[in-house]
C-alpha cells in the first residue's frame, strides 16, 4: 500500500498514487513529486505532461485569486479604479488653484519625547513633540496613534484624513493608489480616518505645518498638495 503524504489516502500501487497526485494535488507538489508525476504521465496529452498542465491551471487559479484580492479586497470596492493621476510624476510645485487654499500654522517644534508625553492643541496635529517611531505609507482603516503620525510628517510625509461616514468607493480607490505609489521613507503618503468626531471637511490633507480641507474628494488637489509638500519635511528634505 502507498499512502499519499498530502491527504493520507492509500493506494494499491505507485502508478495509482502518482495518478492521484497529478489529479488532486497538482498545485501542492514539491519539485521531486512534480518530476515523478511528469515522468509517469510522459507521452500523454500529445506529449505534454498532465502534471505540467495541471500545474499551469493551478498557477492560473492563483493569478485570478490574486487579481480578485487586489481589486476587491485591497484597492477599494469592486469595479472602482484610481484616476491614473496617482502614477504621474509630481511637479516641482503644486497648482496655485489648490495651494492658495492651504492653511499654514505655527511650527510647534519637533522634539522627540517619551511615549505618552504629548499634547496637541490642534487635531489632527501638524507639528509638535512626538515619539521615536513613525507610521509607514498605506491606507489605514483604523486610526493610528497621533505622535508617530507627526513623526511621519517630520520625515516629509503627507497624511490624508478621511471622514469614514462620507468615504466613497471612487475616493477610496484613488487614496489607496496614492498610498501604494508614494511609499518612500522620506516621501510617503499615509491615509487614515479623521480623529475628529466632527471634521471640518470630508478630506483633510496635511503636511508639516500645512493643511488643506476638502469638502469633496479631488485627485487634482491631492496631486497639487503632494507636489508642493511631499518629501519636504524638516528632518531630511529630499525634493
Amino acid at each position: 500500500m502507498v499512502e499519499c503524504e498530502y491527504c493520507g489516502a492509500a493506494f494499491d500501487d505507485e502508478e495509482a498514487h502518482l495518478e492521484h497526485l497529478g489529479a488532486e494535488h497538482a498545485g501542492e507538489l514539491g519539485p521531486i513529486d512534480e518530476r515523478r508525476v511528469a515522468a509517469a504521465t510522459e507521452g500523454e496529452s500529445d506529449g505534454v505532461p498532465v502534471a505540467g498542465l495541471l500545474s499551469g491551471v493551478a498557477a492560473l487559479v492563483v493569478l485570478v485569486v490574486a487579481i480578485w484580492f487586489f481589486f476587491l479586497s485591497g484597492s477599494g470596492s469592486a469595479g472602482e479604479q484610481a484616476t491614473g493621476l496617482e502614477d504621474d510624476p509630481l511637479n516641482e510645485r503644486g497648482d496655485d488653484e489648490w495651494i492658495s487654499q492651504v492653511e499654514t500654522f505655527e511650527d510647534n517644534g519637533r522634539q522627540h519625547v517619551a511615549r505618552g508625553e504629548t499634547n496637541y492643541e490642534r487635531i489632527p496635529p501638524l507639528s509638535g513633540d512626538h515619539w521615536g517611531g513613525a507610521i509607514s505609507a498605506g491606507f489605514y482603516e483604523e486610526m493610528p496613534e497621533l505622535p508617530p503620525l507627526v513623526h511621519s510628517l517630520e520625515h516629509g510625509a503627507v497624511v490624508i484624513y478621511y471622514d469614514e461616514a462620507n468615504l466613497t468607493d471612487e475616493s477610496e480607490a484613488s487614496l489607496r493608489a496614492w498610498a501604494g505609489q508614494k511609499d518612500g521613507r522620506w516621501q510617503s503618503i499615509i491615509v487614515a480616518p479623521n480623529p475628529n468626531e466632527d471634521p471640518r471637511g470630508d478630506y483633510v490633507l496635511t503636511a508639516w505645518t500645512h493643511q488643506l480641507v476638502l469638502e469633496d474628494y479631488d485627485a487634482e488637489a491631492v496631486y497639487a498638495f503632494a507636489s508642493e509638500y511631499l518629501g519636504r519635511g524638516p528632518e531630511n528634505p529630499v525634493r
